[in-house]
């Protein structure tokens, strides 16, 4: 006791703005479950794992923690129980959803407060603490931790997967007095002989099947077609009606399903009691919870059907699953097989831990660090005790939460595009790095390349150069050239025959387009007619023919197959193919090669010569509105000829996937700024503004902001004394960062999508390690024993040298 009176004033009493990290450590994984439990620090009140406390007094000499130590122990079943729960609802912590591990254990927390340097320990609670002690632990005990503080914050006003909305329909709904009633059973599609998947639309009464499924079964659209040629809104499933008046109720106006507080009226005008009514048929959440069990695309990309040896140590860690943040495992399993990231992250992680935790240029780093380490040491990946244990994987909250701050998508606990979130942390590691100093090479830049796109005038017959950085490849998926048409459209035939009969197909029977590669690159680099170009020849616009190439290849290549497009009712849809993924890849052919020679350049512009096009305000209005990007717009409204709302929105539709659609919008042909020179600066003015007392970095800032002009930049720095101190981002020479070596590749790995859109189903991520193929199913990792390689989503390709 007398030691820790020695260090009363460093203990502090947690205020409401503080936050406390007592769930995880904020440099590793280890949590009060860990056998060496959580020291939580008294005057910071960070959560630090065994490793790491020792360096963390080293570093801030902070020496009193309190020590969380955490057993479980599992609930005994009740005999009389019945079978295991049936799970009817797509959520977690519900008396209908999936129950959580902690629902099963029971917790039993002890207490020590501890003194480094010597771990002096002093059992808690005991007689004669000191109140400002006693203040600080009880605050630390009730005080919700920092993790769900930020998890709540992030997750405000989005869905959680139970609430639906109320339909702006429910309340003045129109329903037509055609002297239609239903009867209690006995349905029948109004337009085919389709007895189950049947909807009433609610407005004029009508009995339609509802939507095909992504396996084929389902419905024939029926009910969909009656609302595109009448506007009907809401429709109700037969046989999800209940007694107490509930039911799946689609609005199709607001693609989605919601609540009808009115049903029970609106069902009556159709002469439906609802007291007689018994629910008869499978709920929608409770029919996409069959599907994603049913044999295909999910069997085959999780390889249920085969007995998997798991995997266990370096490398073969898996993650937690925290609310459909798979996406989220696979890319980061994906990444920390690569080279630069365990450089940057892994093998940097001492320095990185010493810098301040709280430092927004540090956090991200930190975690990129933690999770890296927790994947790669071994420590989070052993065997359990009993082979009938469940495998835990590490969660990673700090991280999700850290890289999903303002985004209302990757905030959420819906499911989200893996493609997408990649570019999300690739940005999130670009802006970090321009923070910092000193500047650190930045890992990223394995992936950059530079598309070459030539672009030939097509009456002066001189060509253009631009060049533009990608991190990824995309590429279409050209159905047309499949190279087994004979055989799908014979399965299309009978599966259109056996559901003329009211019957369905097995999907083990389902055949997929088989398309090859190499088709889908002939498809990237084919030729592109622009119209709307401005050739600085003629001075106005023509057409021209673009062409597209690499300028470099990348030490790795990312594909990303187009699978998802929209359908005409602006819903999404996914491709059901299969692509031949070599394991060998050569993209010599793809090599651009700039100006050639006999090639004569375009002059040089700025689009000073062309009148400026004006953009019709009230379609640009309605298209954003509807929730395109601006950017994308302009391009629509440019290239229609501003013809109207429809032209544009149809080339929105067919450009909705390409790689610059939200870019800022250029027109073609024109120069989107003069390209700056590589500042340099003037030493003399440089030593008369520090000689005024201001750094070097703060001269060379107001000299670069004014181009050397010395009158100026003293003027520039006392009205702008905010920004001094500022980081400052360096103008670098962009062909720098990128790296170019063979064409030739190999497939390392691979992750995988199943679901009908990126916004639902699962990901899955198969990784070439060790010369064998491994699946990461997130906690789940073992050997795979047949990798579905022609159903990915996403590939990585390393450059073979």
């Amino acid at each position: 006791m007398e030691e820790l009176m020695k260090h009363l004033s460093k203990i502090r009493i947690p205020q409401k703005t503080d936050k406390i990290y007592k769930d995880e450590c904020v440099y590793s994984f280890d949590t009060p479950d860990t056998p060496t439990g959580l020291y939580i620090n008294l005057t910071t009140f960070l959560g630090l794992g065994r490793d790491h406390v020792m360096n963390y007094y080293d570093s801030t000499q902070n020496p009193v923690f309190l020590h969380v130590k955490r057993k479980r122990k599992e609930i005994p079943s009740k005999q009389g129980d019945g079978p295991e729960k049936k799970i009817t609802r797509l959520a977690i912590g519900t008396a209908d959803g999936f129950t959580p591990d902690q629902q099963k254990y029971t917790y039993h927390e002890t207490y020590q407060i501890v003194m480094l340097p010597n771990f002096t320990t002093i059992p808690y609670p005991t007689d004669d603490l000191p109140e400002q002690v006693q203040q600080a632990v009880k605050c630390i005990l009730e005080a919700e931790s920092a993790t769900k503080v930020a998890e709540i914050e992030a997750l405000a006003g989005t869905w959680d997967g139970e609430i639906k909305v109320v339909s702006k329909h429910a309340a003045n709904l129109k329903q037509l007095d055609n002297g239609k009633k239903i009867p209690p059973s006995g349905w029948k599609c109004e337009k085919c002989d389709l007895t189950q998947n049947l909807w009433l639309n609610l407005t004029d009464g009508s009995v339609l099947c509802g939507r095909k499924f992504y396996d084929g079964t389902g419905g024939n659209d029926h009910a969909v077609e009656h609302y595109r040629a009448t506007g009907y809104p809401l429709a109700v499933k037969l046989g999800t009606i209940t007694e107490e008046g509930k039911g799946d109720v689609f609005s199709y106006d607001e693609d989605d399903m919601v609540e009808d507080p009115n049903l029970i009226a609106h069902l009556a005008h159709w002469g439906i009691n609802i007291a007689q009514m018994e629910k008869t048929e499978k709920s929608m959440i409770e029919l996409e919870l069959d599907l994603n069990q049913k044999f295909g695309e999910w069997v085959a990309l999780q390889e249920s059907a085969s007995r998997l040896t798991p995997l266990y140590g370096p490398g073969y860690t898996g993650l937690t699953n925290l609310g459909n943040s798979c996406y989220l495992n696979s890319v980061m399993q994906m990444l920390f097989v690569i080279p630069d990231f365990v450089k940057r992250y892994v093998d940097n992680a001492p320095e990185i831990f010493r810098q301040n935790y709280n430092d927004p240029a540090n956090e991200f780093n930190v975690q990129m660090a933690k999770f890296g380490i927790g994947l790669l040491s071994g420590k989070y990946s052993v065997p359990p005790e009993d082979e009938n244990e469940p495998r835990q994987g590490i969660p990673p909250r700090m991280f999700k939460t850290l890289v999903g701050r303002g985004h209302p998508g990757f905030s959420s606990n819906r499911q989200q595009d893996a493609q997408e979130f990649f570019l999300q942390i690739i940005n999130i590691i670009d802006e970090v790095g321009q923070r910092q100093r000193p500047r650190q090479p930045n890992p990223t830049d394995c992936f950059k390349f530079k598309v070459e796109e030539r672009y030939r005038c097509g009456r002066s017959n001189k060509v253009k150069y631009t060049y533009r950085p990608e991190y990824l490849l995309p590429l279409p998926i050209p159905v047309e050239a499949a190279v087994n048409k004979e055989e799908v459209a014979a399965y299309e035939a009978l599966k259109s025959e056996t559901e003329a009969k009211g019957q369905k197909l097995d999907s083990n029977t389902l055949v997929r387009p088989r398309i090859k590669l190499s088709s889908c690159l002939e498809a990237f680099i084919q030729p592109e007619t622009v119209e709307q170009f401005y050739s600085s020849a003629l001075n106005e616009k023509t057409t021209a023919q673009k062409t597209t190439r690499f300028a470099n290849f990348p030490d790795y290549l990312l594909i990303h197959l187009k699978k998802f497009m929209m359908k005409e009712d602006w819903t999404p849809a996914k491709l059901d193919v299969a692509v031949e993924m070599p394991d060998l890849l050569d993209l010599s052919s793809l090599r651009g090669h700039g100006l050639q020679p006999g090639e004569e350049l375009l002059p040089e512009t700025a689009g000073a010569e062309l009148p400026p096009f004006i953009y019709d305000s009230d379609v640009l209005n309605q298209l954003t509105d509807i929730g395109f990007p601006p950017e994308a717009c302009k391009r629509a409204l440019y290239f229609t000829e501003n013809r109207g709302l429809d032209a544009a929105t149809n080339w929105l539709m067919e450009h909705i996937a390409d790689s610059d659609f939200a870019d800022p919008f250029v027109p073609p042909g024109i120069n989107a700024k003069p390209k700056k020179s590589k500042f340099t600066i003037n030493e003399d003015a440089l030593a008369m503004v520090m000689g005024m007392g201001f750094t070097r970095e703060q001269a060379t800032k107001a000299l670069r902001a004014t181009d050397n002009n010395l009158e100026r930049a003293a003027d520039w720095i006392f009205s702008h004394q905010a920004e001094l101190d500022a980081v400052e981002i360096e103008e670098t020479d962009e062909d720098e960062s990128f790296r170019d070596g063979s064409p030739q590749y190999k497939l390392v790995g691979f992750i995988s999508h199943m679901g009908t859109s990126t916004m639902v189903g699962h990901y899955v991520c198969h990784l070439l390690r060790d010369d064998r193929w491994v699946i990461y199913n997130d906690e789940k990792v073992a050997l795979s024993e047949n990798p579905p390689k022609e159903l990915g989503y996403i590939y990585l390709y390393q450059r073979i040298d």
